[in-house]
């Protein structure tokens, strides 16, 4: 018996699927490529999960975790040797304590239906990303996702009180923990949050969720200098008292990109400034933001702004960030994740498009992204991305973050793309420890194996 027969045997037919039924589904929700593997494997539980486990354990079959593959860094990416573990059963709701602030849920619930059901109770799970339609929480969780409200929040690991996953040889481990305050020996839910699936399946997850905010204010602003950025963010911050949640900045080049056709948002703002900001307060009344806002006016840290009227025109303004696609209209492009201290975002962005200049005249780079928390995105279109061409590009965006401390991967994980620049991030001690980890927990090193880092 071979291990798609002893699988298949173990869980029904109908939760493994093979040949045709697995190459006709796409690699990715961005991706026009198809799934290459053996099987996937789709359980309805965590017993069937550790099921799933202890058979591809025994048989040394390597498995690639699957949650809404709205990933960026290839992260999920199969072979044809590879089986690939489908969460998409388990996407029930499980619990929702409003008294508490806490929800249960099954990893393959889609996050919009996590914050929805979260509304339902007066009650908000503030994590949100561009993809929350399709992005499920057990790969929120197992890439630690940040998103657009990180600078109060936190990134997905601050919303996470407990969890419960399968290791590589099929163990349970049930850290279903529902306080704020447990210190009662290690966090073991640190291990298996950010880590990609490469140390465990994460099944099921206690969200903590907060107070719906009463008071939901948007602006958008114009800056006419970078310098003055960093003063209007600590500006805002100290004004709203702590309730500033969303401060992304725009560099000219995307803001006119995502306010001209073929794009159908408005300019609300002049399309003649270098920057633009768009901040959001949860929390603070609007004509408490209006006072504040007036007040950068008079110390002339923004040019113009345009504060929302409307549950409308806050969506509008927030239309003009997400309208990433934009940047794919005119040929194929390559996308990064970086941060670094805000302090080295003006040097860096200097450094990095000199480099695009000089090795890539006429390049395409845009650039945008969540400046409150020090991260930024970057865009960028050189003509066909052939390998070479590929590894210039990321040389130009990755080797400048070294001298600045930055890391290679902000929100998006590091999976397959980021693996050959780790060393920029991490020392050697640091990944060495990771390999430890690794060999501890997932001795055959079957639980997504090349992601991250090779083995030692």
């Amino acid at each position: 018996m071979n291990v798609i027969e002893a699988l298949q045997k173990a869980l029904g037919e109908d939760s493994v699927l093979t040949g045709a039924a697995v190459q006709e589904r796409q690699a990715g929700i961005w991706r026009r490529d198809t799934i290459q593997a053996r099987a996937i494997i789709r359980p309805r539980d965590t017993r069937q999960v550790s099921v799933a486990l202890q058979v591809c354990h025994a048989y040394g079959q390597p498995v690639v975790p699957h949650g809404g593959l709205t990933g960026l860094v290839h992260s999920a990416d199969t072979t044809p040797d590879d089986v690939a573990l489908s969460l998409e059963r388990l996407n029930r709701i499980e619990a929702v304590d409003a008294a508490d602030r806490t929800m249960i849920v099954q990893s393959g619930v889609v996050l919009q239906r996590i914050q929805e059901a979260a509304e339902a109770e007066g009650l908000l799970f503030p994590l949100d990303l561009g993809g929350r339609g399709s992005a499920t929480i057990g790969g929120n969780i197992s890439t630690n996702a940040g998103g657009n409200r990180v600078i109060r929040y936190g990134m997905a690991r601050d919303m996470v009180l407990g969890l419960e996953a399968v290791l590589a040889d099929g163990t349970v481990v049930s850290s279903m923990n529902r306080m704020i305050k447990n210190n009662a020996g290690y966090d073991l839910k640190q291990l298996f949050i950010g880590t990609e699936g490469t140390l465990g399946i994460i099944t099921r997850a206690v969200l903590r969720l907060r107070e719906q905010p009463r008071h939901q204010s948007t602006l958008l602003v114009a800056v006419d200098d970078f310098g003055k950025l960093g003063r209007f963010l600590k500006y805002m911050d100290a004004g709203l008292g702590g309730t500033l949640s969303a401060f992304e900045v725009m560099w000219n080049n995307f803001y006119t990109l995502v306010t001209t056709p073929p794009a159908t948002n408005q300019p609300p703002l002049p399309s003649h400034y270098p920057y633009y900001v768009l901040v959001e307060a949860m929390g603070t009344a609007d004509a408490t933001v209006q006072e504040i806002l007036s007040g950068a006016l008079e110390q002339d840290l923004v040019a113009d702004a345009v504060l929302a009227q409307s549950e409308t025109q806050r969506r509008q303004l927030w239309a003009l960030r997400d309208d990433v696609a934009q940047c794919f209209r005119d040929g194929p492009t390559l996308s990064f994740d970086v941060s670094m201290p805000i302090p080295a975002m003006q040097q860096y962005v200097l450094d990095v498009t000199a480099r695009l200049n000089q090795d890539f005249p006429g390049n395409r780079c845009y650039i945008f992204g969540h400046m409150g928390d020090g991260n930024l995105h970057l865009v960028i279109g050189v003509g066909t991305p052939t390998p070479e061409v590929r590894r210039r590009v990321e040389g130009a965006v990755y080797e400048p973050l070294r001298k600045s401390g930055g890391s290679v991967s902000a929100e998006h994980g590091v999976g397959l793309e980021k693996k050959p620049y780790l060393d920029i991030s991490r020392s050697s001690t640091e990944i060495a420890l990771m390999r430890t980890l690794k060999r501890a927990l997932d001795s055959k090193g079957i639980l997504n194996p090349g992601k991250i880092f090779d083995p030692a």
